[in-house]
């Protein structure tokens, strides 16, 4: 029988969607499918299907070739199709030079000289966390965002006078509606946005920076490198992709480690562990759950389907990171795990361009939080917590992660050492 979710992919139980994509790659690795937005698309959820159309010649990424052929191929969401002119909405040639221009600043050496000043934002924002003297903090809030989003800010040239008013907009973006049209406030913060990466540009362009906007200024004025339009899209394109999937990365991650205790003890006790552990955190619960835009540019066929020409594809990233094909005991979080290889980043030339200052963000992230609290637990029972963030289809993450740092004693030890006069709460009264 023909699963009734795939009539309206997408809206289906956040919190907990691998049943549902067990369910879907057990009955075949290619279905046709119908979007929760109402587009037809066609879904791929098994490990090597997956693979070979991340990097398939007959798949196009150019959502504006494609919504010049068929407006209904594609929903434009927000900001529009203009804001579609970057590296994840284009084709080679305009793929290799748009991705050539931004990758300097994502180069392994650039990358690892970042982490002395990543490791001095993850200490200030768990000094800022354990200061406040909380029983229970929100690692969403007060770590998970703040994180990324302060070092693409940094990366780009976003002052920190701006961030607090960019970081707002883009949250109320990014969250998730199942109504027909965009809510009110998503509309008004697309447009919020517009107009500040517009200021943003004439800023550099008259005041430059050491930057990567700055630089993005100077290829399209010195070199004719990129329209403005690229500019604007890729900058929109770099604080997504930037700051959201390694937040909820981070999230997701705190959970799955907190919800094996034996695991996070082993990552605690030996820290070069953590690297291994995030490749088996990405495999396990993937921030992207399903891949950006593609459509055929011809007949493709894939797993015994041939998909028709000009159709959409969406590729399932998480539930062929869970291929009984592929894994041994896919289901199971096992961070000794030999074979971690895994399609969260992609693959192939749209291959994650950040995927290394995600790697190092996580790296340090979570080294330093579970060592610094090594009986941190969550506030709530896993059934409580609710993946309400991100579009609905492609990102998925925490909406909050509420967490108790440290044991009651810890906690009022941390207080009395700021000067507080406090008292034992009463066993009754301490959160769960």
């Amino acid at each position: 029988m023909r699963n009734p979710a795939l009539e309206k992919w997408g809206d289906y139980d956040r919190d907990d969607p691998y049943p549902l994509f067990a369910q879907v790659r057990a009955g075949g690795p290619v279905h046709e499918v119908t979007l929760a937005d109402g587009h037809r698309a066609w879904l791929i959820v098994r490990y090597e299907e997956a693979k070979a159309a991340l990097n398939h010649a007959g798949l196009s990424k150019d959502m504006h070739a494609a919504l010049a052929r068929d407006g209904a191929v594609v929903a434009e969401g927000l900001p529009g199709p203009a804001f579609a002119r970057h590296m994840l909405g284009a084709d080679p040639p305009d793929h290799t030079r748009l991705r050539r221009l931004a990758s300097a600043a994502f180069s392994r050496p650039r990358i690892a000289a970042l982490r002395p000043r990543v490791q001095a934002i993850v200490d200030g924002l768990l000094d800022d966390l354990e200061a406040r003297g909380d029983a229970v903090v929100d690692l969403v809030k007060g770590f998970a965002f703040p994180l990324p989003f302060t070092v693409i800010s940094e990366l780009l040239g976003v002052p920190e006078s701006d961030r607090d008013d960019v970081g707002s907009w883009f949250t109320t973006l990014l969250a998730p509606s199942s109504a027909p049209e965009p809510p009110a406030e998503a509309v008004a913060a697309s447009g919020s946005i517009v107009r500040y990466l517009v200021e943003l540009l004439a800023r550099k362009r008259a005041t430059p920076g050491e930057d990567l906007v700055t630089d993005l200024v100077h290829a399209a004025d010195q070199y004719d490198a990129l329209s403005e339009q690229e500019m604007l899209s890729t900058i929109f394109q770099l604080i997504v992709a930037g700051h959201d999937t390694t937040t909820s990365l981070i999230g997701n991650g705190t959970v799955a480690l907190l919800l094996h205790p034996e695991q996070r003890d082993a990552l605690v006790a030996d820290p070069s562990l953590v690297p291994h552990a995030i490749e088996e955190i990405l495999r396990w619960d993937a921030p992207v759950q399903h891949s950006t835009f593609r459509y055929t540019r011809e007949d493709v066929a894939l797993g015994g389907t041939v998909i028709p020409a000009f159709a959409q594809v969406i590729i399932s990233l998480a539930a062929a990171n869970r291929d009984p094909d592929r894994y041994a005991n896919p289901e199971t979080l096992d961070i000794a795990r030999a074979n971690t290889s895994h399609l969260a980043f992609g693959h192939g030339i749209h291959h994650c361009l950040g995927a290394r200052l995600a790697r190092l963000e996580a790296d340090i992230a979570f080294t330093t939080l579970h060592g610094r609290f090594p009986t941190m637990r969550m506030a709530l029972p896993r059934s409580a917590l609710r993946w309400s963030h991100g579009d609905g289809l492609v990102l998925r993450g925490l909406y909050e992660l509420p967490v108790i740092l440290a044991p009651q004693e810890e906690h009022l030890a941390t207080r009395r050492h700021h000067g507080e006069d406090v008292q034992a709460e009463p066993a009754s009264d301490r959160p769960l």
